[in-house]
């Protein structure tokens, strides 16, 4: 039932997330290598300044967690008037906040836990169904 990482196999259903150690680990494994390979293209193009920008953000003890939620998500909004448009725009905003999410942490280490936290939300608020809709697909 647990996967080598430590982690336990699951699928949506619903909505919710439902484990199933014989599951679709071989889907949930080609989108992964897929969003990777997208993610590192963007690596490429997002600028020191941009990720530099949300570090002062997150270093900020004035801002809420829904400010900076705010602040990360307009990171990605902006960043994401820049990509093709033949790219699926809600899987580019998703790779996009994963991209920042780690250009953060490298940049500034010590911010890790509190820039994953804030990105797990992000995501769970702004594409939940996106990814219900990959993973059952």
């Amino acid at each position: 039932e647990l996967q080598t990482d430590g982690n336990r196999s699951g699928h949506l259903q619903n909505g919710e997330l439902v484990f199933d150690p014989q599951g679709n680990e071989e889907i949930v494994r080609i989108i992964a290598a897929q969003l990777a390979e997208i993610g590192d293209q963007f690596d490429k193009e997002i600028k020191a300044r941009v990720v530099n920008d949300l570090v002062q953000h997150f270093l900020n003890e004035n801002l809420s967690g829904e400010e900076i939620t705010r602040c990360l998500s307009e990171a990605v909004e902006g960043l994401a008037r820049a990509i093709p448009s033949d790219m699926e725009r809600e899987k580019a905003m998703l790779v996009l906040a994963m991209v920042l999410t780690k250009k953060i942490a490298n940049t500034m280490p010590s911010l890790l836990q509190h820039v994953f936290s804030t990105t797990v939300n992000y995501i769970s608020q702004r594409f939940h169904n996106y990814i219900a809709r990959m993973v059952s697909a």
